[in-house]
């Protein structure tokens, strides 16, 4: 079984003699196709070898590839990790926007040659100056097994990629691939530094969302962690380490310059391939300016999902079939960030994944890994009962590594409320109740005031989380009664304000938990329906007497929602003005 890795990928289409020598088709010349020999040599060199390599591998959880992502606990210094940087161009070093040791494939000797320009010594000797080269930046324990594998070897060949990636993994800084003037890629340089100007990306991304203002340091400073976070979710990551910051940072400016390119990070704390690349020409406009974001992990099947097992194991989709461990790809889409919208800091959510065969290359996308829902009803239960048992970051200052004690259970609890919030609020009915049963016996159960009493912040804690979904499932509503939908299916505009001032009338009673935020949100999608010029125009600015008698009932549902709109203002006034009017409530 240890030696599986080494068969990784055998079968797999479009590549040729891949399991001797790990080197692509001769038209690889886009950076689609390349990606996809990427795919599999970083797989079976970066996730699969060190799987059956090194003991007590450390698996990627499944809530670790759902946005929002988690701060990383532990480093594991035993685990590869790389940065790369893909051009479909060639390279032309001195006007390169970042640093690295170039490399010389033999075409541009050739090339060189062919002008009779002077080389300055890499025309006398293109394969040793490159070898000198990579050698001078390798830790001094791998040069002689280096020597022995690629002296006198052309080591820019793709068809030498996968064995040198032995030795590209032990580099500190990014490896280079680009075309050589034959339109072939190659390894073009090492050592590279990738530029990061983190700070005018992350100033002029709050500037553009309207999270800054020119000269206001308070609002800076009050806003400053909301953007960074949400900027770097954008690209893929939570607040990380320098080089998967880098790494996102010179994505930004790839893409802006119009390059077609692929940034790929492997991380030691993430054990997960990071891709970010060109977006695919289908991409919706408003996205565009955003990188494709992919990752690659090795993840285990939750063993409650006994059908999609069976159905992976019969397939052999199973890397270890004992531990249910699968190759999955996640594929991500980016969001806008608007102030109307109840989720406003949901950067990225799951597109699509994709479970890899481990030898054939072959894809299902069919299958739901990381976002079961069952599967996060049952860790609830576990929460709740004290058995869970996965360490969690509480806070980013805290590891909680089981859910023994009240207080743990507490803190594990809003964790997990504060990580799903958003896909909690997208919930069907039927899901979200199960949800509800779940929190509420807990929550509520008699036994276990004297606890809560006891841990009271925490307790209040969870439950304002708890509350603060309760309440943006409703102004989820609302977000989709402004477009006069309502659970999927077109309403009229009198079932629109019907609905409306029924949902806002709950709303206001239950703000006693204030939350500003939404509380913004219910007046600006009250202020849009009432400044619908169609309403206006037909029902509001036009003689009561001319108004039939549904446009009377639309006239009577626009007033109540004016005078809800009202109260919203007023109880919103109060509270940020710290004080509350008699029978507000």
């Amino acid at each position: 079984m240890s030696g599986m890795w080494k068969k990784a990928f055998s079968k797999a289409p479009d590549f040729e003699k891949y399991g001797k020598k790990n080197s692509p088709a001769t038209n690889v010349s886009t950076i689609e196709k390349l990606k996809k020999f990427l795919d599999f040599c970083h797989i079976k060199y970066c996730l699969l070898k060190p799987y059956f390599e090194v003991d007590d591998y450390p698996l990627v959880e499944a809530r670790e590839l759902l946005p929002s992502f988690e701060v990383d606990l532990y480093e594991y210094k035993a685990l590869p990790g790389m940065s790369l940087v893909v051009f479909e161009r060639q390279l032309n070093s001195f006007q390169e926007v970042f640093q690295y040791d170039a490399l010389h494939a033999l075409s541009e000797w050739e090339d060189m040659h062919d002008k009779g320009s002077e080389a300055c010594g890499v025309e006398e000797n293109v394969i040793a100056t490159n070898i000198r080269t990579f050698q001078s930046r390798l830790p001094k324990r791998h040069h002689t097994d280096f020597l022995k594998e690629f002296d006198s070897s052309d080591i820019t060949t793709m068809d030498n990629y996968g064995e040198m990636l032995e030795f590209l993994l032990e580099l500190e800084r990014a490896h280079v691939l680009a075309l050589d003037p034959n339109g072939k890629f190659t390894l073009q340089g090492m050592y590279a530094s990738l530029p990061s100007n983190l700070d005018s990306e992350l100033k002029q991304f709050g500037l553009r969302i309207g999270k800054f203002k020119p000269g206001n340091s308070l609002m800076y400073e009050c806003n400053r962690l909301f953007v960074y976070q949400f900027m770097m979710e954008l690209h893929g990551f939570p607040i990380v380490s320098e080089r998967r910051t880098s790494s996102a940072m010179f994505a930004i400016r790839l893409l802006r310059s119009g390059e077609r390119f692929i940034v790929r990070v492997l991380g030691q704390s993430d054990r997960t391939i990071t891709t970010m690349m060109t977006p695919p020409p289908d991409t919706p406009k408003r996205i565009k300016k955003y990188p494709r974001i992919e990752k690659i992990a090795l993840v285990q099947v939750n063993e409650n999902q006994k059908d999609t097992i069976t159905l992976l194991k019969e397939r052999g989709f199973l890397v270890d079939p004992k531990k249910r461990v699968v190759i999955l790809r996640v594929i991500y889409q980016q969001h806008e960030y608007s102030p109307k919208n109840v989720r406003e800091d949901r950067a990225l959510s799951v597109l699509r994944q994709e479970v890899i065969h481990p030898i054939t290359g072959e894809v299902i996308d069919s299958l739901n890994i990381i976002q079961n829902i069952q599967n996060m009803i049952l860790q609830l239960n576990d929460i709740v009962r004290g058995e869970y048992r996965m360490p969690i970051n509480y806070k980013r200052n805290e590891i909680i590594r089981n859910t023994d004690t009240p207080e743990n259970r507490l803190k594990v609890l809003y964790t997990w409320l504060s990580k799903h919030m958003h896909r909690i609020v997208d919930y069907t009915d039927e899901y979200y109740s199960q949800l509800v049963r779940v929190l509420d016996g807990y929550l509520l159960a008699p036994e276990h005031y004297n606890v809560f009493n006891e841990h009271y912040s925490l307790h209040q804690e969870v439950w304002s989380r708890y509350g603060h979904i309760q309440q943006a499932r409703k102004v989820r509503i609302l977000e989709d009664l402004r477009y006069r939908k309502y659970k999927g299916e077109p309403v009229t505009y009198e079932k629109m304000l019907e609905l409306m001032t029924e949902i806002m009338n709950e709303l206001k009673f239950e703000i006693v938990n204030y939350f500003d935020k939404l509380v913004v949100k219910v007046l600006i999608i009250g202020n849009d329906v009432i400044s619908d010029p169609y309403l206006l125009r037909k029902y509001v600015n036009i003689d009561q007497k001319k108004l039939s008698p549904y446009g009377r009932r639309i006239r009577q549902r626009y007033s109540q929602l004016v005078t809800l709109l009202d109260e919203f203002r007023s109880i919103r006034k109060s509270r940020t003005s710290g004080t509350l009017e008699p029978g507000m409530f």
